[in-house]
């Protein structure tokens, strides 16, 4: 019975890793919050009754603890809107109506050193900010 309790406190180890990993908007990270424990009990469950030999019980609340947590770290892809209007890339990079060449890179370059994931920014709005710049420089 000591292995189990043994199985059990990893899976306690592992839950609380994971829960140091969140760091989504609230709702989403909740629901994987309280999935991550779930999925918790329902593993170390199944490991106890394997240990009780009750095996095709056990085997189906490990699966059903595999699952749970797999589905709760899937995120759902927003819907991408590709097409920008010269308001809005002027609007990312700050830039005026009438800004030169010099002046949009300028302006990308002191943005992109803040938003670079190297950085510590995000690839989304390093994106965001080249397909400003990309935009305004082919108009």
């Amino acid at each position: 019975m000591n292995l189990a309790w043994l199985v059990l406190a990893a899976i306690a180890v592992w839950a609380l890793v994971r829960l140091g990993r969140q760091g989504e908007r609230r709702g989403r990270a909740q629901w994987r919050v309280a999935a991550t424990l779930f999925s918790a009990v329902l593993m170390g469950g199944g490991v106890l009754l394997a240990f009780r030999g009750a095996w095709l019980p056990a085997v189906g609340l490990a699966g059903a603890g595999l699952w749970l947590t797999i589905a709760s770290r899937q995120r759902a892809l927003a819907p991408r809107d590709d097409t920008l209007s010269d308001r809005d890339a002027r609007a990312i990079l700050g830039v005026s109506a009438d800004a030169t060449v010099q002046d949009i890179n300028a302006a990308w370059k002191r943005l992109m050193a803040r938003a670079h994931p190297d950085q510590g920014g995000t690839e989304g709005l390093a994106s965001r900010l080249n397909a400003a710049r990309d935009h305004l420089l082919k108009r």
